[in-house]
């Protein structure tokens, strides 16, 4: 009898223990379209297979296919903040991209939000930051969500086109070494790691070894890049800005550096607001590699 129950306990038992079955990490839409620009969440792939990670598709009217351009976010070193980071939009940036018909994307990477996940990007203690490292896993994560894009019938293969903002730029300068056929041109807001450390203004980790990766990406950059910071950016401050940009060219980048007007009480986000976008929209139109309209002559 004992030998029965045991016999009958035994596939319970295995199910009890067996280790759970995760679900199926799926990617695409996941609601419906809403206001402004067609907004939807989508997921898109993360380095961690177990995750998809979340991301704003904005869209213009029509079926497109539509021009994409891809907004990397900034990032910070503080577990806490990342978790409590709101899913990035850049609103007023996103609405300057459609009207000039683009789609954007923004994802959020792993490690910040509701993603959640193991920050693969951590760029390490400030005396031995590894910039290199942290830059290179920005750039995997963009890409991934750039590529998973490109397979929609509504994006075009061709063209994409960049935006990074902060450690969201720092990963778009590791990624000019891409295909310019697929990656048109790079803009990049104020990109770094490190600045404000230990929460002081002005004050960057390991500002050297700052300085050598970047030269280190423009060894292998292949995408033209464009470069803006403000006049009020207390992160990376035009001057150092300057020193970043001249270490990247000098290795073979190439590189249309511009230092622009202050914006708010702190330019290091200036790409967040209406007015930042204003304030940088010359520059913008260039970096964005638009066809020059074709002028015709009246009969």
């Amino acid at each position: 009898m004992r030998l029965l129950k045991l016999l009958v306990l035994l596939p319970l038992l295995a199910l009890l223990t067996a280790p759970p079955v995760c679900a199926q990490v799926t990617f695409g839409s996941s609601g419906a379209e809403g206001d402004p620009f067609r907004r939807q969440q989508w997921r898109v792939p993360s380095p961690d297979t177990d995750i998809a990670a979340y991301a704003l598709l904005f869209r213009p009217p029509g079926a497109g296919p539509f021009r994409l351009a891809v907004i990397a976010h900034a990032s910070t070193q503080n577990g806490l903040r990342r978790a409590q980071t709101p899913q990035p939009e850049y609103r007023a940036l996103t609405a300057f991209l459609i009207a000039r018909g683009f789609a954007v994307l923004v994802p959020e990477r792993l490690g910040h939000g509701a993603t959640g996940g193991r920050y693969v990007e951590d760029q390490g203690g400030c005396d031995e930051a590894d910039y290199l490292r942290s830059g290179r896993a920005t750039a995997d994560e963009i890409s991934l969500a750039l590529e998973d894009l490109r397979k929609q019938d509504f994006i075009r293969k061709d063209a994409v086109i960049v935006i990074g903002h902060s450690a969201g730029g720092w990963g778009a300068l590791a990624l000019a070494n891409a295909d310019p056929k697929a990656i048109s041109a790079i803009i990049a807001f104020a990109p770094g790691r490190g600045g404000h450390a230990n929460d002081e203004p002005n004050r960057i980790c390991a500002p050297h070894t700052l300085l050598a990766a970047a030269a280190e990406f423009g060894k292998a950059a292949r995408i033209p890049v464009t470069w803006l910071v403000a006049a009020n950016d207390s992160y990376f401050a035009p001057a150092f800005s300057l020193a970043l940009v001249d270490a990247f060219r000098r290795s073979g980048g190439k590189v249309d550096f511009r230092a622009l007007p202050a914006v708010g009480s702190e330019g290091h986000w200036m790409i967040e607001s209406e007015a930042g976008v204003n304030a940088a929209s010359a520059e913008l139109g260039r970096g964005l590699n638009l066809p020059k309209p074709v002028v015709t002559r009246k009969p």
